[in-house]
């Protein structure tokens, strides 16, 4: 309780300043800035009496204390007119922002309270107008007057930064008073008002390695040398405080999580000075060896490290690469190895960084070496021909047994095994060849056509007697050489014609030769004709020394009346040792041509056409006699059409499933609607007759009470019998034709339109109500409904 009250008297004391202290200003600043009412003259610029009117008011408070907590309302300040004689007839009014809400004023004595707490952060200022008019009539004594009341500050908000957590990177061993980040805070109080906005920036976690600057928030390096390698990440704590930092300021904390990002500063080191690795010397070039990596303790592209060899007896027959993925060395095989040859090899890798950073070379060199000791291994090797390849040639239509080549195979181990060789059928599946098993010469075993196959693949292993598994496989090619045993032909199926007024020594066609042979043995060909007609009356032939030759006609004036058809032997010879010939016939045509020598035709026939009619002639005939026909078929089709008329009666009109009809039975005549068999079988009275008129829904099951007739031959009983019964069922109407009519089906909602059930007349009965049934029924309603209408007419 003395706290409270201590607390309280504080406060009040420091309001009674503050109140005398915007007095003495108020007062100071009104009297300088505010000229009297009654107010002097001043000239204008031509000798005009202006009049300026002195404003009356004299103000007591402009400022008010934000959050003010006190049990009374807060003396804003006092309104008072210099005209106000204290008499009581003049009334103050306030109206303005919160005129009324927050601030009230005694009409009387002018004074202005602050109802409310006032928060400066969600208002600075407030805005009234004071008015004094008279209490009685409301007249304005005073022009409105126009105030701001403004609400002054007090330290009530922290420091607040934008974020609550900082992340920020700086490069290692970066130097003393790198900066790192810039953090910011900001305090929702007045900054133009004291110390209670100005913020002061200090480090609580994080020294010595950090520091921040008071002012302006920057954090900087404070330790040299920070090695990431060997702590990556800080957490720095910084703490803005206002009031510059004084006791009783009020202050907010942020967390900064400061990494040191990589350099290249460490070399790469293996772990070891020496390797020892081993291989096979049946590994194939390419085959991985063994691997080796130099440790580096940076990361990233800082970290990368490249291998090579730069050194040793194994550099021509092992290799390394790097894999980036583990920063491994890996060697490899070059080369093929051979225990028997040399059983180990040294190699000196390096290792070295792929990038430098140049602040850091003094830390260097930034590179490692090692030894690598690679010991070969013997291996059961297989077979080894002594050439990867072989190639023979052998003459086409060779005998059998024909020796085409030998290959040879040895064992490469010291153990130096006995070979034995055999031939891959699947390369050889006709069997031209065979193979000794023993020393390995290759034979045919039967003819060879050069233009069958030209060449022949063939495989051949060789695997040592004692292992079997120890095989190699040769490729052998063996090449047919030709022989001329095929003499040329005709290029083509040739057929030339000639025209009937062809001219002499006029050439009709050109032909040429082939031969299967190989080009020694074909090309150049020779053509001529044979020795018996070289003096030919019709035709004759010229070589044009360019394996090929042209045919010409020797004398004018053919006829294809007289011959249609000639047959030209022709001998062509190759150039082939021995050389080789044969005789081709060229069939030679006599065509019709005109005087251009342009073809029109190749057949006898149609020299004797053309005394007749011509094809275009025929053309026309044949025409004529269709469209003829197609006239005489339209006719006799429009003919035979028969157009009935469309006759519409008004009878007709219909209106749903209201039908007119005009059939009232046939009388005695009609056997079918009335068979008169019941009427001659006394038999029949006691049992179901089937209507032939109409199909019953549901067989009608005659009424209790109701005697049939007896078993009589009485027709005058059974008829009355009959009209008694059909007279009680609906569903069966006396048999005669117009019974179908007075049944119109179950459940209409019209009901029965027949009369014949109806005890009443026309007359009695009212149709008045089918008006009500809608369109579908006016045809009805107009029959049943208009017969007042013709009385009244009538």
């Amino acid at each position: 309780p003395k706290m409270k009250e201590h607390n309280c008297l504080h406060a009040a004391l420091l309001c009674l300043g503050m109140l005398c202290y915007s007095h003495a200003l108020t007062t100071d600043r009104l009297n300088h800035a505010r000229p009297s009412l009654h107010g002097h003259h001043e000239k204008g610029k031509e000798g005009q009496v202006l009049h300026r009117s002195k404003r009356g008011w004299v103000w007591n408070q402009f400022f008010v204390i934000e959050e003010y907590t006190g049990p009374d309302p807060v003396l804003v300040g006092r309104l008072h007119s210099d005209i106000d004689s204290g008499d009581g007839n003049i009334k103050y009014i306030l109206s303005g922002e919160g005129a009324g809400i927050i601030f009230v004023i005694d009409d009387k004595s002018g004074n202005i309270h602050a109802t409310k707490t006032l928060d400066r952060e969600e208002r600075a200022q407030y805005t009234l107008t004071a008015q004094a008019v008279d209490r009685n009539t409301n007249r304005p004594l005073e022009p409105p007057s126009e105030f701001i009341v403004k609400v002054q500050d007090i330290n009530d908000n922290p420091p607040e930064f934008l974020h609550e957590n900082y992340h920020a990177n700086v490069p290692e061993r970066s130097n003393v008073g790198t900066s790192v980040i810039q953090v910011t805070a900001s305090d929702a109080d007045d900054p133009t008002y004291g110390n209670s906005a100005k913020l002061v920036y200090s480090i609580l976690e994080g020294q010595p390695y950090f520091s921040v600057e008071a002012q302006t928030g920057i954090i900087r390096t404070a330790l040299p040398n920070m090695d990431r390698e060997a702590k990556e990440e800080y957490h720095v704590v910084i703490q803005a405080k206002d009031m510059g930092g004084h006791m009783g300021g009020l202050s907010g904390t942020t967390k900064v999580t400061i990494t040191l990002t990589d350099v290249n500063d460490n070399p790469p080191k293996f772990p070891q000075s020496v390797y020892q690795m081993s291989v096979s010397e049946a590994a194939v070039p390419g085959e991985e060896v063994g691997r080796v990596k130099a440790k580096d303790p940076d990361i990233g592209e800082n970290g990368l490290v490249a291998y090579s060899i730069i050194d040793g007896d194994g550099m021509d027959m092992f290799e390394i690469t790097t894999d980036y993925e583990t920063q491994e060395g890996v060697v490899k095989l070059k080369k093929t190895l051979d225990y028997e040859t040399k059983k180990s090899y040294s190699l000196k890798v390096e290792a070295a960084n792929v990038h430098i950073d140049p602040k850091f070379i003094s830390n260097g060199p930034f590179k490692d070496t090692v030894t690598v000791k690679i010991a070969v291994e013997d291996a059961d090797e297989p077979p080894v021909f002594l050439k990867p390849s072989y190639i023979f040639e052998v003459q086409e239509n060779a005998a059998s047994g024909t020796v085409v080549g030998k290959v040879h195979a040895k064992d490469p181990d010291a153990a130096n095994s006995a070979i034995r060789y055999s031939i891959d059928r699947h390369t050889d599946l006709e069997r031209y060849f065979v193979i000794n098993a023993e020393d390995g010469n290759i034979k045919t075993i039967k003819a060879l056509d050069r233009e069958e196959i030209a060449w022949h693949n063939i495989s051949v292993f060789a695997v040592e007697v004692h292992k079997q598994h120890q095989e190699a496989k040769v490729p052998v090619a063996i090449k047919v050489v030709d022989v001329n045993d095929n003499a040329p032909k005709f290029a083509a199926a040739y057929e030339a014609f000639v025209c009937e007024n062809a001219r002499s020594n006029q050439q009709f066609i050109t032909i040429s030769a082939d031969d299967k042979d190989d080009s020694a043995n074909g090309p150049r060909f020779i053509f001529s004709l044979p020795p018996e007609i070289i003096h030919n009356p019709n035709f004759t032939l010229r070589d044009n020394r360019d394996n090929t030759a042209s045919v010409l006609v020797r004398r004018e004036g053919f006829s294809r009346q007289k011959q249609d058809l000639y047959l030209l032997p022709i001998v062509i010879s190759d150039g082939g040792v021995p050389p080789l010939s044969s005789t081709n016939t060229l069939t030679i045509r006599v065509c019709g041509c005109d005087s251009s020598g342009s073809l029109l035709s190749c057949n006898a026939e149609a020299y004797i056409l053309n005394a007749g009619l011509s094809t275009g002639a025929l053309i026309a005939i044949l025409a004529c006699i269709v469209i003829l026909l197609v006239i005489v078929v339209l006719f006799v089709t429009l003919k035979r059409q028969k157009k009935e008329p469309l006759i519409v009666f008004e009878e007709e009109d219909v209106r749903e499933n209201i039908i007119t009809y005009d059939d009232e039975g046939g009388g005695e005549e009609d056997t079918e609607a009335f068979d008169i068999a019941t009427l001659q079988n006394p038999d029949g009275i006691n049992g179901f007759i089937p209507r032939k008129d109409i199909k019953p829904e549901y067989q009608y099951l005659p009424r209790p009470g109701l005697r049939p007739a007896p078993n009589s031959v009485d027709v005058d009983d059974f008829i009355n019998s009959r009209i008694q019964e059909a007279d009680n069922d609906p569903t069966a109407p006396p048999y005669d034709s117009i019974q179908i009519y007075g049944y119109e089906g179950r459940g209409s909602v019209a009901g029965s339109l027949s009369s014949l059930e109806s005890a009443t007349t026309d007359s009695d009965l009212d149709y008045d109500y089918l008006q009500n049934w809608g369109p579908r029924f006016k045809k009805l309603a107009d029959l049943y409904g208009s017969k007042d209408t013709f009385d009244d007419d009538s």
